[in-house]
């Protein structure tokens, strides 16, 4: 679970612009969600080789050249698809709250 919802994760980061690995680890832990930059790595290869992602390589003032992600037309179509899936989930979980407690009797 927690894969499926960090790539919708990357991609609602994505939706805002490109950004480097180590943006989108920073907006990742912004709201507590703590990934090192060695899980999402292999995660953007994945996702950029499925064609949901696309980069470029842009110099850095600091270092070596950058690589610089966005989304793709299939991205944003797989964010589309991923938020609505997002929210049956919720919907289902907290429908829990409101469904009548079965008695167990011992």
């Amino acid at each position: 679970m927690r894969k499926g919802v960090l790539e919708l994760c990357i991609l609602r980061i994505l939706r805002k612009g490109e950004a480097y690995t180590s943006d989108i680890v920073d907006a990742l832990k912004a709201v507590d969600l703590l990934v090192v930059e060695g899980t999402i790595y292999p995660l953007l290869t994945r996702m950029k080789n499925a064609g949901t992602l696309t980069y470029r390589w842009a110099e850095s003032s600091s270092g070596p050249p950058r690589k610089y992600y966005d989304l793709t037309p299939e991205g944003e179509a797989l964010l589309a698809e991923l938020e609505s899936a997002w929210d049956q989930f919720v919907a289902s979980v907290n429908s829990l709250d409101s469904t009548p407690s079965t008695s167990r009797t011992s």
